[in-house]
């Protein structure tokens, strides 16, 4: 496993002509190929770590394993000199990937759609009934949720370069958090944790992450069976568009005491 952090040297400089050198810690990019059955698929741009997790999750997230019984196999490939090729094997009777899900370019830390090679590879089978979840939270337990977040981030604390994924439970429970330099990649191990955990569908669970809610995001957290989506920052128009879609609740501008709901308003109490 290659690093999450290196140290590296830097000028610092202040508006009062202050000039000092000193080391920074900043938080490591590296690409990740994976491969099914030896085929490459994609390459994203990721913090090592947590990588069977990510893989497994990009892969709920398109469609093609929806438990841990699809998987018989993830390795890393030795035929490479860093741990940044791992091969996936599917289970007799998984289809594999469709041409149309294959990227015709490297999937950047920033965005884990751009690559793909049709506007119909975006648009993912629903595998569950998220707008049939109960599931409600009171706003106390929402507005809590960026702190309890923010605690866990200890690779953050390190570098401030890392954006973060965090699932909960309806009472603001933590039961898992995954950091990354992408916003996708951090959702896609928190997803992949919990298939390899064989606790797919995630009902009665919130998903917040730090940044925005993309629409990326909003169908990952579909794809798992994940009811409520929060988030510190604003959503897009077609994150808010898929959300109402799928019957999800989506909360957006999570900060302090105030937020806004944007769609899915019924599952938040007084």
């Amino acid at each position: 496993m290659g690093r999450i952090t290196v140290r590296r040297p830097v000028l610092r400089l202040g508006t009062g002509g202050t000039r000092a050198r000193r080391p920074d810690t900043l938080a490591v990019e590296e690409p990740l190929e994976i491969r099914v059955a030896g085929r490459p698929l994609t390459v994203t741009m990721r913090t090592p770590g947590a990588d069977f997790d990510l893989v497994a999750g990009f892969l709920a997230a398109e469609g093609i394993i929806g438990g841990p019984d699809d998987l018989t196999a993830m390795r890393y490939c030795a035929d490479t000199e860093e741990q940044n090729t791992l091969d996936v094997a599917l289970a007799p009777g998984v289809r594999p990937p469709d041409a149309l899900l294959e990227r015709a370019f490297t999937t950047t830390s920033a965005c884990g759609v751009c690559g793909k090679s049709s506007i119909e590879a975006l648009r993912v089978e629903r595998p569950y009934d998220v707008a049939g979840d109960p599931v409600e939270l009171s706003p106390k337990v929402l507005a809590e949720l960026p702190d309890r977040l923010r605690e866990a981030q200890r690779v953050f604390d390190r570098t401030g370069g890392l954006h973060a994924a965090g699932l909960f439970d309806a009472d603001g429970g933590l039961l898992a958090v995954r950091e990354d330099v992408g916003r996708h990649n951090a959702v896609d191990k928190v997803v992949g944790w919990a298939l390899r955990k064989g606790l797919l569908p995630l009902r009665g669970r919130v998903l917040m992450v730090s940044g925005r809610a993309s629409f990326e995001l909003t169908q990952k957290a579909s794809q798992a069976g994940i009811p409520v989506l929060a988030a510190v920052s604003a959503p897009s128009s077609l994150a808010v568009e898929l959300a109402e879609d799928a019957g999800m609740t989506l909360v957006g501008f999570l900060r302090g005491e105030t937020m806004n709901v944007y769609a899915g308003a019924e599952r938040i109490g007084r």
